[in-house]
């Protein structure tokens, strides 16, 4: 399943205010989470969630 990156950013986005609340965790998780996908780490975790 194919699913685009900024709709899962939305996703986990929503799910970490509604569950942890603190928004600047979500923020910090959520921007990390967007930087990882860039970075040369990207191909490992693609394969390791696959």
């Amino acid at each position: 399943m194919d699913v685009p990156l900024w709709l899962a950013l939305i996703v986990v986005g929503w799910l970490g205010v509604k569950l942890i609340r603190p928004p600047w965790l979500i923020a910090v998780l959520l921007l990390g989470g967007y930087l990882l996908a860039d970075s040369v780490l990207a191909p490992a975790v693609d394969n390791a969630l696959k």
